[in-house]
């Protein structure tokens, strides 16, 4: 074993880091349907203030610091999704305000020490772009930590979670890539992004457009080269991934001209439409497409692909057409609400198929494993 590799290889320990991501998204989710003003007023408020770093942190950073982790085999990376995961948890049930920013701070510096051990295995763009998210998400959490408001932190938590798929994406794409141009452009996009996403931190107005323009470029980029264009031929888990995939890039496609036009206002429904195009059409989607590889190689338990995941991923698309196109574009609350709630029902569905898909295969090999000896067995020899 390697010096500095983790010893544990039972999956119980990475559930240990699972289970704050997970009640991240469970109080998420229910802060989520407080801002849609779904439980009445007099009901105490805790953590709908905190509701989008509770999301983007608590559970997203909190999965992908794991994922992490994991592939480093460094018994210090777990320290990140500790520190996420606690600190989501933190600032969720109201302990200390400050002390769950400051536990949040902890996980992605440890995140971006992870990327500099990932770096030195591998000089690719694709990591290169992922650790520029990673600055980006650090910084989020320094401003909002100096007192800076939500608003001017979302760019940079957007930023976050864009250029971490897009790296991924990247790499998976590179034995499509014919030339070296590709990787150019997503290094100078990455970047650029980057930079667009401070811009809102100094002058909201003027930068708000700025990193809509950003925006638009990295799904230009990720339509053109993405192999999703191509596997949704395909059949099986291979056509659901990229339908989620191609789902999500159509989200954000619409995502980035809200940002350039009414969402710089900061407020309103235009700007409801910006952040939620974003973190609920791409973000959702590209994890939705993931899960079925991801999960498995984190926590170490059989996924096997159903039809039945297309249901939830469907009706997240659905709860997110009826929430923009008809209460954000035509300002009618009912449609918010109705798409809002559609959105929850999207995720809890997702998560109960992932759970049914899982202990359906866990009670299959059981059975597999019990049926195979006795088939094995050698009949007695006839005298």
């Amino acid at each position: 074993m390697n010096q500095g590799a983790t010893t544990t290889r039972n999956p119980f320990w990475r559930i240990l880091f699972f289970a704050p991501a997970a009640i991240a998204l469970i109080l998420g989710l229910v802060a989520g349907l407080r801002l849609l003003k779904l439980f009445p007023e007099d009901q105490p408020d805790v953590y709908t203030g905190v509701h989008g770093p509770l999301m983007v942190f608590g559970f997203i950073g909190t999965l992908i610091a794991l994922e992490r982790a994991v592939a480093i085999r460094r018994w210090w990376g777990y320290a990140s999704p500790a520190f996420l995961g606690s600190g989501g948890i933190v600032l969720a049930i109201g302990l200390n305000h400050r002390a769950g920013q400051l536990l949040l701070t902890l996980g992605l510096v440890v995140f971006l020490a992870v990327y500099r051990v990932i770096w030195q295995r591998q000089h690719t763009a694709a990591t290169a772009i992922q650790a520029l998210g990673a600055v980006a998400a650090l910084c989020a959490v320094l401003l909002w930590l100096g007192g800076s408001g939500v608003p001017q932190q979302l760019p940079l938590m957007v930023t976050f979670l864009v250029l971490t798929i897009a790296g991924e994406r990247l790499e998976l794409a590179r034995a499509a890539i014919k030339t070296g141009l590709a990787e150019t452009l997503a290094i100078w996009i990455a970047g650029v992004m980057l930079a667009a996403a401070i811009v809102p931190v100094l002058a909201p107005l003027a930068g708000q457009p700025v990193f809509g323009a950003a925006l638009i470029a990295q799904v230009a980029w990720l339509w053109r080269y993405d192999i999703a264009r191509n596997t949704i031929r395909g059949t099986g888990i291979t056509r659901y991934m990229a339908f989620c995939l191609l789902s999500g890039y159509i989200w954000l496609a619409v995502s980035g001209p809200i940002w350039v036009g009414p969402a710089s206002a900061l407020s309103g429904r235009f700007y409801d439409a910006a952040i939620h195009t974003a973190f609920i059409g791409f973000v959702l989607s590209m994890i939705m497409a993931h899960a079925p590889v991801i999960l498995p190689a984190v926590l170490r338990v059989s996924l096997p692909y159903t039809p039945l995941m297309y249901g939830p991923a469907a009706l997240l698309q659905l709860g997110l057409a009826i929430r923009v196109g008809l209460g954000d574009f035509y300002d009618i609350e009912l449609a918010v609400q109705i798409g809002g709630t559609l959105n929850v029902l999207a995720v809890i569905l997702f998560a109960a198929t992932v759970i049914f898909a899982a202990i359906r295969m866990r009670r299959a090999r059981a059975s597999h494993a019990q049926i195979q000896p006795q088939s094995q067995k050698v009949p007695d020899a006839e005298t």
